[in-house]
């Protein structure tokens, strides 16, 4: 699982039979702290998540699984929406 904030929407009319209803949303993966860590990506939204949300992501087979069709074609799902994430610093490595 990783944390990520949803930067977009994206629509494809002709897609997999298996993506049919599936609402594709554009995920930036952050770091603690909202900074950017690597290159965003396409996950379907199993629950209901919005732009500028901060969110739980799984991917992988994982990700097939929680759709509800472990062949559909998913490699992401977006399976929370995060109200809150408490960091004790004094226990992060430097």
């Amino acid at each position: 699982m990783w944390v990520g904030k949803i930067i977009g929407t994206l629509v494809a009319t002709p897609k997999d039979d298996s993506l049919t209803g599936s609402k594709l949303l554009i995920v930036q993966p952050v770091r603690f702290g909202n900074r950017p860590a690597g290159n965003p990506l396409v996950a379907v939204d199993t629950i209901g998540a919005g732009t500028g949300e901060t969110v739980l992501v799984v991917d992988g087979s994982s990700a097939r699984h929680v759709t509800g069709n472990p062949q559909a074609a998913v490699d992401a799902a977006i399976i929370g929406i995060i109200d809150n994430i408490e960091i004790n610093k004094s226990l992060l490595e430097e």
